[in-house]
Parts: C-alpha cells; structure tokens; sequence
C-alpha cells in the first residue's frame, strides 16, 4: 500500500505531465484538491496522540531569529526565497510547506536567520494540525513576523495572535514584573510590583517547602 508521501508524489507528478489549458483545468482542479486533503493528513495524522511525531524545530544560528508565522498559503514561502534566496516549495493549494525551512540573511554586519514556518489553522493552540508544534519554535524566535493576505480580512491576524496567545506567546507585551528573591530561611518570597498609576499594594507571597 502506498504512504501518504508517494501518493503525493505520484499526483505531483501527474500535475507535473498535465498541460494547462481549458479542457484540463478541472482535471487539474481536482489533483490540487486531493493533494490538499493528503497534505492536512501529513500534518494531522489520525489517531491523536502524536507522542513519536517530529518536531519542527531546526538549529539555531546567527544573532536573532525571526519566524514567519501565518495561515497556510499566504506568502510565507515567497517571501523567504525573495529575502533570503532560498527554496521553499511554492504552490497554489493550501499546506505547500511541510517543515520548517530556515534561511539566513545578513543586515549591518548581523546574521538574522528567518524561518519559514508550516501553516497553523484555527484551534492549533488545542493541537490542530499540528499547531502546537509550530508554536513551539515560534517561541524560539526573537521576533515574530505575522504574514496575512491582503485579499482576506484583516480579522485574521486577530486570529493568528489569539492562536499564540493561547500557548502562552503574547506578543508586543511587557513581561510581567515579577521579583524572586531568596530568603535564609522560611522559603522564598515572590513580589509583583505594579506602576504607581494602578491601584492596590504590590501582591507578595511567601513560598515555602
């Protein structure tokens, strides 16, 4: 029996053979749409569980690191191979982009390396489609690049910092001011100091074994 990844290789292929033109054009609108469905099996494989699937993580190299993060089909392949020349798989169906591809690019003596990350959909924070993973090297990254189509709402980038808000990545936000601090003895004492402006003391509390 054939693997989820030979059968997209064979309709590639097929795509591949097939000239465009009138009398095909459903023929071909028919392969993009089967290989969409066997790319959302790829990234979402049945069963749950996913204790032995792979990470998308790659090895971390340069001064900072930005991560393209976005749904699927919005560009974010395009614009690492026009900013760093690199190759990552372009095509007009949904979830092209099956791992992470990184990329590098060098701005006032700095090495910044980009990441073109796998597309999320809604409820990746629960671990749709593998979300949760991609997320996961999100956090790695220095800065977070948000690509949208301009041909869609712009509600879908509320969306997408809903979607990493959930696993705990608020972006454009003040870490919050929280003070550890050792005691001799009696355990440890944790202050969170809030700005003259809000109201109420500082919160404290006392930990202890």
């Amino acid at each position: 029996m054939s693997t989820i990844l030979e059968k997209i290789a064979a309709i590639e292929q097929e795509m591949g053979r097939t000239q465009k033109n009138k009398a095909t054009s459903g023929h071909l609108a028919m392969l993009k749409a089967k290989l969409a469905k066997l790319r959302r099996e790829l990234i979402t494989p049945k069963g749950g569980g996913g204790g032995g699937e792979q990470g998308f993580e790659v090895a971390k190299t340069g001064d900072a690191r930005i991560g393209f993060v976005g749904f699927p089909s919005v560009g974010k392949s395009t614009l690492l191979s026009t900013l760093a020349g690199v190759y990552s798989e372009v095509a007009a169906y949904e979830f092209t982009t099956l791992t992470t591809v990184p990329g590098c690019i060098k701005y006032k003596g700095a090495k910044i390396q980009l990441l073109d990350l796998p597309g999320i959909i809604e409820g990746a924070k629960d671990g749709k489609g593998r979300g949760r993973q991609v997320i996961a090297v999100a956090r790695t990254c220095s800065l977070i690049f948000i690509v949208l189509d301009v041909l869609k709402p712009l509600g879908h980038k509320r969306l997408i910092e809903h979607e990493l808000e959930g696993f705990g990545l608020r972006l454009n936000k003040q870490p919050p001011n929280i003070n550890f601090r050792k005691k001799e003895k009696g355990g440890i004492n944790l202050q969170t100091m809030v700005s003259p402006s809000d109201k109420g003391a500082p919160a404290k509390w006392t930990l202890r074994p």
